[in-house]
């Protein structure tokens, strides 16, 4: 995984160029009718039930957009929350509560609904070894806020890109000649390059685990589209060997099935692409 430096500076870069492509040269409306001068109080409105997140980031937008902001929590990230709730209060100058108003709530709802969905998937896990994984199936720019939302809500991160971790895939194999081949050039390239990388392996059946299996290094199998019958067969195959992970089309109704074929992992790209936004909003008080 990528470190808390590299973390932060993908959220200084969404910061700046949420700003950039929201401001610009200026916001207009509130120069054209706001005295640079005035003060003003806004409140962060819950208008929905679910799992809060975004309060950190929220501040650190307000931080970069006018450090005399000041921001009072009441709700921290990770709380469950309702309609009618308010989570904080930010103060200061009027024009800067409203530059930053529709970056902080952008993010927080696409961050809370992220966190929201999580959540249920790690309470539909309760009870088994399974962890919940996100993928990189990201909004294009925003990839770090949503994947903070998924440990926000009790999940845990995938690699964050393609240069913490090796993934081979099916077409990986494919292109390499074999799965042999790919894993065989893969830890020469990592050799050759002095990176030290988990290399985690997809197989689309059981001979592809078989094969596998018999080379070593890998450090988790990707049981990728396998029904629960052939999940189970596949655990048995691999034993203690590496770590387990199931994908592919897996949702509400089966991943306590999934869990129960007893997968160490079990990645889901639904956490972060097929999430409806909380409802919240920033009303002056």
């Amino acid at each position: 995984m990528i470190s808390e430096k590299q973390f932060q500076a993908e959220l200084d870069i969404i910061i700046q160029n949420g700003i950039r492509e929201d401001i610009g040269p200026g916001d207009y409306s509130s120069l054209a009718c706001i005295p640079d001068t005035a003060k003003g109080k806004a409140k962060l409105l819950v208008k929905d039930t679910g799992i809060i997140a975004g309060v950190e980031f929220a501040k650190m937008v307000f931080e970069n957009v006018d450090p005399t902001l000041e921001v009072e929590v009441f709700i921290e990230d990770g709380a469950a929350v309702k309609q009618g709730d308010v989570v904080f209060h930010v103060s200061g100058s009027s024009q800067s509560i409203l530059k930053a108003e529709r970056l902080v709530l952008n993010s927080m709802q696409r961050m809370s609904a992220i966190a929201t969905k999580t959540h249920k998937y790690v309470q539909l896990l309760e009870g088994t070894k399974t962890k919940i994984l996100d993928t990189r199936k990201t909004t294009p720019g925003f990839r770090a806020c949503e994947k903070w939302a998924v440990k926000i809500g009790g999940g845990e991160n995938h690699r964050f890109a393609l240069y913490d971790m090796i993934m081979l895939k099916d077409n990986h194999n494919d292109f390499s000649g074999s799965i042999t081949h790919a894993i065989t050039k893969t830890k020469a390239f990592l050799k050759h390059h002095n990176l030290d990388l988990k290399i985690i392996v997809e197989a689309r059946n059981l001979a592809e685990i078989e094969e596998i299996l018999q080379n070593e290094g890998v450090y988790r199998i990707l049981i990728d589209n396998f029904n629960f019958e052939d999940t189970k067969k596949a655990i048995v195959l691999i034993g203690d060997k590496c770590f387990t992970e199931s994908s592919g089309n897996i949702n509400e109704t089966t991943i306590r099935q999934y869990a129960e074929c007893g997968v160490d992992y079990i990645s889901s790209g639904a956490l972060t692409h097929s999430v409806y936004n909380m409802d919240l909003s920033l009303k002056a008080i």
